[in-house]
């Protein structure tokens, strides 16, 4: 795959600086929150520049997640890279089991209904406290519960569709 169709996955960002001695506040997307750790190597996009750094230690604090990187030793150095998102290419991600998806294989995908209406396509998906939720943009952006079977009838990420139980009327 060439850069130009390298996929990325944002695992987290770079929220704050933790000690004296450079270790990093990380606000982990994955789940659970210290799997962003199991990745010994990262690039950190900031600015418009990707920086791969290595993952020297990392910890979970009392449900929050702390990492130590090479070469940053000190607040200073810690601070100038509060804010960077946390990325890995696509491919570096473990398989998954049957029924489970990436949350970044389902952006892009067409949603249909079962009748086949196209209500959009999927933008990103978010988590609220009940559902992972497809968002579809839109006026006024569509909010659909991913809740297979339920709702999510089938996903075929070969041809990139998400058919789905809901009606072209709701708006959430």
């Amino acid at each position: 795959m060439s850069a130009k169709t390298q996929k990325w996955v944002t695992l987290g960002r770079v929220s704050g600086v933790f000690g004296v001695k450079g270790w990093l506040k990380v606000h982990s997307y994955t789940e659970p929150h210290s799997n962003v750790l199991t990745f010994r190597a990262w690039t950190l996009r900031f600015e418009g520049a990707d920086r791969v750094v290595d993952v020297e230690d990392g910890l979970n604090r009392a449900g929050a997640i702390v990492a130590k990187l090479r070469g940053v030793d000190d607040p200073d150095s810690a601070r100038s890279i509060v804010g960077a998102d946390i990325v890995v290419e696509r491919e570096r991600l473990p398989p998954l089991g049957m029924g489970e998806f990436y949350w970044a294989d389902l952006e892009g995908c067409e949603v249909r209904t079962t009748g086949g209406v196209a209500l959009g396509y999927v933008d990103h998906v978010t988590a609220t406290g009940a559902h992972d939720m497809l968002v579809l943009p839109g006026k006024p952006e569509r909010l659909i519960p991913f809740v297979a079977g339920r709702i999510v009838k089938h996903v075929d990420l070969a041809e990139r569709v998400i058919v789905v139980d809901w009606s072209p009327d709701y708006w959430a």
